[in-house]
């Protein structure tokens, strides 16, 4: 097999973030191709030569796995500090511009019971969220050493992200509709509040189908 079959084939096998991935298969190419190179400046001609390489190597479905741990942590890694990073930003943005635009300065007094429990119910769901994200970044970085199923890590922060995203989105609609006193936002704050809120949901939605995706049954083999 020539080295430009193998690594399409390696490239192929792979699935994980553009970045990484593409790092690992032009590792795997300038590995092979320097190999060749030795073995054809020894006689092989280099056709030869690249074959050879190619068998020094390893069949790819005995490389692949080796690669694929590596691209599965670092999914793990980006959606990690995604949800580290944005979760917070969220419920702060949000808290700051629900404590500056109230319909009256004593509008929170009138709410119902429940809505002091349903916001920190929301708050608590958030940066719970937020902080298992963190530990899973840190378990799948310094901590690597002491893990040692990091694909179920990054499996669950999928899974965390499919089942917190319904649970804030319905809370927050709660809290937004269902209080005696609604907030009275202007239209640019919300409008550019929920654009944000969109696209870092966005983004966690993107990063947890490739979480959920790449840590297969069937990308363990």
């Amino acid at each position: 097999m020539r080295i430009d079959d193998y690594v399409t084939e390696l490239d192929h096998a792979l699935a994980g973030p553009h970045g990484p991935k593409r790092d690992l298969v032009v590792e795997a190419r300038d590995s092979l191709i320097d190999t060749a190179d030795a073995l054809e400046a020894d006689g092989l001609d280099r056709a030869e030569a690249e074959r050879v390489a190619v068998a020094e190597f390893g069949a790819v479905a005995e490389v692949a796995p080796g690669y694929q741990a590596e691209l599965t942590c670092a999914s793990g890694r980006r959606l990690g500090v995604l949800l580290f990073v944005s979760v917070p930003i969220t419920v702060l943005m949000w808290s700051v511009l629900w404590r500056i635009y109230p319909a009256g300065d004593d509008a929170w007094l009138h709410q119902p019971t429940w809505f002091l429990a349903v916001s920190r119910l929301l708050d608590v769901v958030q940066l719970s969220t937020g902080l298992y994200g963190g530990l899973v970044l840190f378990a799948l970085g310094r901590g690597a050493r002491w893990i040692r199923r990091p694909r179920l890590l990054t499996r669950s922060l999928g899974v965390i992200v499919w089942a917190t995203l319904p649970i804030t989105a319905g809370l927050a609609l709660l809290l937004s509709y269902g209080a005696d006193e609604p907030n009275t936002l202007d239209a640019l704050p919300t409008m550019l509040a929920n654009l944000v809120t969109s696209s870092l949901w966005g983004m966690q939605i993107y990063g947890a189908v490739r979480c959920l995706r790449i840590t297969r049954a069937s990308r363990t083999h």
